[in-house]
C-alpha cells in the first residue's frame, strides 16, 4: 500500500525558511517523478514544483521566483521543498504527489495528506 507523509510544515515570519519533507512508502520511489501541490485558503491546487525519478531534472512555477528547491534523496525514500524568503502568499498546504506513470507528465495516482505551511507576523 501507498503512503505518502509530509511533515516540516508550521507557522514561519516572512523572509523565513522552512524545509517540508515526504517520506513515501509503497512503491519504488526512485523509478516516479514526484511534485508539490499546494492549496491556499479558499482557492484551488496549484503546481509548484516537479522533479524527475533520478532528480536531475527539475522544474518550477513561475511565481516562485527561485525561492524554492525541489530535491529528493532516493536512498531515503524521501521528497524535499526548501522554501526560503517566504511570503503571506506563501500560506498553504503543501501535498507531495507521485505521477501515475514514471515520466514527469500526466495525472498523479497518489497524494500526501498535506502540511500546513502559514506565513505571518
Amino acid at each position: 500500500e501507498v503512503h505518502m507523509v509530509e511533515s516540516g510544515g508550521g507557522l514561519v515570519q516572512p523572509g523565513g525558511s522552512l524545509r517540508l519533507s515526504c517520506a513515501a512508502s509503497g512503491f519504488t520511489f526512485s523509478r516516479y517523478a514526484m511534485s508539490w501541490v499546494r492549496q491556499a485558503p479558499g482557492k484551488g491546487l496549484e503546481w509548484v514544483s516537479n522533479i524527475n525519478a533520478g532528480g536531475g531534472t527539475t522544474n518550477y512555477a513561475d511565481s516562485l521566483k527561485g525561492r524554492f528547491t525541489i530535491s529528493r534523496d532516493n536512498a531515503k525514500n524521501t521528497l524535499y521543498l526548501q522554501m526560503n524568503s517566504l511570503e503571506p502568499e506563501d500560506t498553504a498546504v503543501y501535498y507531495c504527489a507521485k505521477y501515475m506513470i514514471a515520466t514527469m507528465t500526466g495525472p498523479y495516482d497518489y497524494w500526501g495528506q498535506g502540511a500546513q505551511v502559514t506565513v505571518s507576523s
